[in-house]
C-alpha cells in the first residue's frame, strides 16, 4: 500500500520530466550532444555580452569622444584628451595643483577611506571570529547578531545611521540627555569621514567575520592539542598556528575587502552626500556626479575617470592571484 501512494506521488514530478525531457532529445538528435553544451551557454553568453562587454565598448567610445551630447553620432572623436585632462597636474600629491582638483581630491579621498576602513574591518572581523569562534554562551546568538547588518541594503543601513547621527537625532539627544552639546557630525569634514568609514565597517563586518570563522573552524584540533600539552602560550599559538593556518582567508578577506571598499557609493553617498563640500566624496560618486547629477554632463570625461577606477581593480585583482597563488600560501 505504501509503495503504491509513492509511485502515485511520484507520478506528477515523472510526467513534468518526460514533457521536459522530450523536446531535448529532439534538439539532442538535431544538433548532436556536442552542440547540447553551446545550447546552455548561449543564453548566459548574450547575457554577458549585452550587459557586460556592449557597456564597456560603448563606455570606452564615450571617453574618447567629447560634447555633452548624449548619443555617439552627435559627439566629435578628441582621442585620449579626457585623459590627459585627469592627469593634468602640476604637482600630483596637491589637488589644487590639477585642472581636475575634484578627480584627485575623489582619488585621496578613497586611498583614505580603502586604507582606514579595510584595515579596521579586517582586524574587527579577525577579533570578531577568533571570540565567536570559542565556547561561549549563546555562540550561535551572537554569530547572527554580527551578520545581521550584512542582509541589510546598504541605502537602509545608510538611513538608519543618518537618523542616529542627524543633528536631531539619537546620538544627539542622548548627548543633550547627558550633559553635553549637539554635535554637528556631518558638517565637520572629520567626523563626516569617520562616521562614513565607521558605518561601511558596521554593515559589512559580519560577512568577512563568516569568512574568517570558516576557516578557523577548518584548523585541526589535533594542533591545538598538541601545542598546549608542549605547553605553548596563546599568543604564541595565535602567532605559529592561527594566523599562518588562517593566512589564505585573510588574502581572501583583504583582498575582497579592498576591491568593494574602492567602489563604495550608496552608503556614503547616502550618509553625507560627499560633503561636506568634497569631504567623503568618493571616486565612484565623483564619476556618477560628473557624469549624470552636474548641470553640464560630461559623459567622456566620467567615462574616462571610469576606466582608471577599472585599471585600480585590476591591480588589486592582480595582487589577490599573486597573494592567492603563491607557493607558501598553499603550503599554509
Amino acid at each position: 500500500m505504501r509503495q503504491r501512494l509513492r509511485e502515485l506521488a511520484a507520478l506528477p514530478w515523472l510526467l513534468a520530466m518526460r514533457a521536459l525531457d522530450r523536446p531535448f532529445r529532439l534538439l539532442q538528435r538535431g544538433i548532436g550532444q556536442g552542440g547540447m553544451p553551446y545550447f546552455f551557454l548561449v543564453p548566459n553568453l548574450l547575457f554577458f555580452g549585452t550587459f557586460v562587454i556592449l557597456p564597456l565598448l560603448v563606455n570606452a567610445a564615450y571617453s574618447l569622444t567629447g560634447g555633452t551630447e548624449l548619443f555617439l553620432e552627435d559627439r566629435p572623436w578628441i582621442g585620449a584628451e579626457h585623459f590627459g585632462h585627469l592627469f593634468a597636474c602640476g604637482d600630483l600629491l596637491d589637488p589644487a595643483t590639477c585642472r581636475e582638483d575634484n578627480f584627485w581630491r575623489a582619488i585621496y579621498n578613497s586611498m583614505k577611506f580603502v586604507t582606514l576602513q579595510v584595515g579596521f574591518m579586517v582586524a574587527l572581523s579577525l577579533l570578531t571570529a577568533l571570540v565567536l569562534n570559542r565556547k561561549i554562551r549563546a555562540r550561535g546568538f551572537f554569530r547572527a547578531v554580527f551578520f545581521f547588518p550584512v542582509l541589510l541594503s546598504p541605502v537602509v543601513v545608510a538611513l538608519i545611521w543618518k537618523w542616529v547621527l542627524h543633528r536631531d537625532g539619537v546620538l544627539n539627544a542622548l548627548l543633550e540627555s547627558l550633559g553635553g552639546d549637539k554635535i554637528l557630525f556631518f558638517i565637520d569634514p572629520g567626523w563626516a569621514m569617520f562616521w562614513a568609514i565607521f558605518v561601511s565597517i558596521w554593515a559589512h563586518m559580519g560577512f568577512y567575520t563568516l569568512i574568517l570563522l570558516a576557516g578557523l573552524q577548518a584548523i585541526p584540533p589535533d594542533l591545538y592539542e598538541a601545542a598546549e600539552m608542549d605547553g605553548t602560550s596563546k599568543t604564541r599559538t595565535l602567532w605559529r598556528i592561527t594566523l599562518p593556518m588562517l593566512w589564505p582567508n585573510l588574502v581572501v578577506v583583504i583582498v575582497l575587502a579592498m576591491i568593494k571598499s574602492v567602489q563604495t557609493f550608496d552608503e556614503v553617498f547616502v550618509l553625507t552626500g560627499g560633503g561636506p563640500g568634497t569631504a567623503t566624496q568618493l571616486i565612484v560618486q565623483y564619476i556618477y556626479d560628473t557624469g549624470f547629477a552636474s548641470q553640464v554632463q560630461n559623459f567622456g570625461l566620467a567615462a574616462a575617470a571610469s576606466y582608471v577606477l577599472a585599471v585600480i581593480l585590476i591591480a588589486l585583482t592582480v595582487i589577490y592571484i599573486a597573494l592567492a597563488f603563491r607557493p607558501d600560501a598553499k603550503h599554509a
